[in-house]
Parts: C-alpha cells; structure tokens; sequence
C-alpha cells in the first residue's frame, strides 16, 4: 500500500465518489479506511471506530467473517470464473439455489435469477414484470407503481420507480409508465396524518384510486421496500404491506419486494415481507447475501410466476437479459458460506435485541436535543433520527450542523452515516450491547457539539 501521505494527498483526485459532489469531495475529502476487523473499521491515521453503516447495510456478518473469505479464496483456485448464459453453470451457483429456495420457501420463492448487485436486481425483477405479463397474454401491462420516499438502485429503470428527486432530476427524462403514491411517513405526508394506522389506510386508498386512474389493466408492478431505507428508515404501520398485497393480487399486478437491504436478518425477521406476514411475488436481493465481500446478488421468484415461465411453448418466455457476472462461481461459493454463517448465527435474534437498544437509546437522545424532530425505527437494526432547525416548522438542519455532528461522532467513535436531514443507523447484525452503547454514546457526543 502506498505511504499515507501519497493518500492524503490524491484523496478524491483521481476519482469521483458515488453519491457524491465531485468538487465537494475536493474540498472535504473523504475518510481514508485501511482496514477492519469485527464490527470496528480503521482510518489511515490509526483511529479506529464501531462502523454503524455496516458497509453499506450490507456487512451483517462484521468484517471479519473468515468462512466466507475462506470460501472465496478457495474457489479462486478452483475456478475463478465461468459464465452462466445459456449452454453452461457451475457447481457453486447450482448448490446456492438450491439452498436460496429452502431458506426463501416461507416467502414461497423457489427460483433464482442471479445478477451483480442491488440495481442489476431491480433492474431484472422489472423486466422479468413485463415479459411475465406478455407472456400470459397481457402485454398492454407496462406501467410501474411505487412509494415516493421509495429508493431502488440507479439504473435507469431503478432511477425511475425511486421516489426521490435527488435519484431523479438529473436524469431525466427517465423510463415513462412509473408513478409514485405517498409512503406511510407519519413524520411528513400530504395528509397531515400523524396515526401510523390511519396514514397507512390513506396510504392505500392512493394507491387504489391511482390503479383506477390509469387503468389496472396497463400496469405491471408495484415495488416496495417493505422498511424504506435509503429515504430514510421509514417502517410503514404492520397493516401496510399486507394491505398492498392484497390490492395487488385483487388487479392482477405483481407485487416485487425490494430486499436488497432487509433479506438476510436486518429487520429481526429473516426477510422484510415475512416481518410482515406477506408472500411477494419476486424479491430483489443482494448486499448481506455474500456479506459485502463480492458483488452479488438474486431475484427470487414466486411459483406461479415460474410455471407461466417453464410452461411457455410460445418462446416469448426466453429471457433476453443477464449480467456477464450472473452465478459468478466466486459470488456464489461467497454467498453458500454466507447463508450459513448467516443462519448458524440466527443473527435476527441479535438484530432485534441490539435494535430496540438502539431505538430506545435514540428516543432518550431525542428527549434531551431540540435537534433531533423525529426518530424511526424498532424493526431490527435500521435507524434514523430526522434533524430539525425547529420542531414546530420542522425546517430540516442545515447541511453545516448535520455535518459538524457527523464528524465528532466519529472522533467520538462512531462512523454514522448522513443522508439529506437523516442520521441512519445500519450496523453489522453481530453488534454487541457494548458497541451499540459506543454508537449512542458517539451521538451524543455529536449532539452536544452543534446544540
């Protein structure tokens, strides 16, 4: 590795972060990692921190998880790459669907379609939307629904079901057919509705009244995610996700379930839709599924779907679509450590308990800072604490504040991560009692500094 002062100085010069200014991060260049070990990640200058992002809500199994990089070390020697397009698999990635179907089979998913990532899975549950209505006859079916708040991936297609304007506007004009209804956000909706239950039948009232306005017939899919994330860590009311289930099948739409952060454990339940009691028709998963350690992931398919698939003898159900990476040998013989590592652990057991801890600890914090409008969570380990300049406007926190608070956390111990006016939580699922006590501890620290 090169020295830390050939870091410091080319930091941000050569490349242009993600989610990022390109001259923002210039002038704030960003935090140099070196290394990590558990749930604990190490900057150049030697100080280390309790990783509260998780990676990217994706390192449940903390950095230190040597099964899988067992697993991707030994299939580096074995064979390191084939392609799975028509005509040839792999050993690996035959063993991981058939262990995706028993882990997915309370969700009644049985098959896989493996891709690279979150947006590449989105991406395909969108299509394989289409095609499955055009296969069955119905191919005048193309529109998509979903939440605004909503985040799903940034491919084009992902961009365009996302229900915030700062994964939009950019880009525009994006795919045409894809329109948003407000999510069940109790802290800021166009109802004015503040009762979690009532808000989530408003919620799907909209949701009705937009399928009969463009016509059930010409839509294809609604996408959810069934705790938004990105937007915020926005649990809906229990009665939401069912009640979405239900109007879906009543109108002949599919419903995909966005997992690409809740599958494997995040939400206390081993998936997000069977946290609340409900069966999708495709699932997008990725990030926890090989840990974080290779990009990975899979749409999971619902039977019904899979025999109108196999039973074509049109031929309009060949699939046109696939990633260079999908079934990636490596991927997988990462993703069957993973998935037993994943479960050997029960890690939502630990998800739920560290979770209410930290949800409650956020509560006490809010009680004692103005700063703090409104905190989310209490499913598992997905936070956020929604920061305000004044509590009765709820005027969000100027970006200075927020990001002077960010920075002493992490002196404090703590990396957090910043999205607009949120502070979200999304530690690895191994958290301790005492690192999850580091993280509040952090916070207040942070707090205390801008109040």
């Amino acid at each position: 590795m090169k020295d830390s002062n050939f870091l410091k100085e080319h930091n941000a010069k050569s490349l242009w972060h993600p989610m990022a200014h390109p001259g923002d991060s210039l002038a704030n260049p960003p935090a140099i990692i070196t290394s990590a070990q558990g749930v604990k990640i190490t900057d150049v200058d030697g100080h280390e921190v309790v990783d509260a992002v998780g990676g990217l809500w994706n390192v449940n199994l903390g950095f230190s998880c040597q099964p899988v990089k067992d697993a991707i070390a030994a299939q580096l020697d074995v064979l390191p790459y084939y392609s799975t397009f028509r005509g040839t698999t792999n050993d690996q990635v035959i063993q991981l669907a058939e262990e995706l179907r028993k882990f997915f089979a309370p969700d009644g998913l049985t098959r896989a379609f493996f891709t690279s990532g979150g947006s590449d899975s989105v991406e395909t549950a969108l299509r394989l939307a289409r095609q499955y209505h055009k296969i069955r006859g119905e191919a005048g079916r193309t529109k998509f629904l979903s939440l605004k708040k909503g985040y799903h991936g940034t491919h084009m297609g992902g961009a365009s079901v996302n229900g915030n304007a700062n994964f939009r506007t950019q880009y525009e004009p994006l795919l045409p057919g894809c329109f948003q209804i407000p999510a069940p956000y109790t802290y800021r909706n166009p109802f004015n509705e503040t009762d979690p239950e009532r808000l989530a039948q408003l919620c799907l009232q909209a949701l009705e009244d937009e399928i009969a306005f463009q016509g059930a017939g010409t839509i294809a899919a609604f996408i959810m995610e069934p705790i938004l994330g990105a937007g915020g860590v926005i649990p809906p009311h229990e009665s939401f996700m069912p009640g979405v289930r239900e109007i879906c099948s009543k109108n002949g739409i599919l419903l995909i379930a966005d997992e690409v952060i809740t599958a494997f454990g995040r939400t206390g339940s081993w998936t997000g839709s069977r946290h609340w009691g409900v069966q999708p028709d495709m699932m997008a998963t990725a990030k926890a599924i090989t840990n974080g350690y290779f990009p990975f992931g899979a749409v999971m398919i619902a039977d019904h779907m899979t025999e109108t698939f196999e039973k074509d003898t049109t031929g309009k159900a060949a699939i046109g679509h696939g990633y260079t990476y999908s079934g990636h040998p490596v991927g997988a013989a990462a993703a069957l450590a993973c998935l037993e590592e994943t479960l050997k652990l029960n890690v939502p057991e630990n998800a739920a308990a560290r979770g209410t801890q930290l949800h409650q600890g956020l509560l006490a914090l809010q009680q004692k800072y103005e700063l703090i409008g409104d905190v989310r969570g209490g499913h598992g380990l997905m936070s956020a604490l929604e920061l305000v300049s004044d509590r009765a406007t709820k005027a969000p926190v100027d970006k200075k504040t927020i990001g002077k608070l960010q920075e002493v956390a992490y002196e404090a111990g703590a990396m957090v991560r910043v999205s607009g006016p949120n502070i979200i939580l999304s530690p690895p699922l191994v958290l301790s009692e005492a690192e999850a006590a580091t993280i509040l501890h952090a916070l207040d620290a942070g707090f205390a500094a801008v109040s």
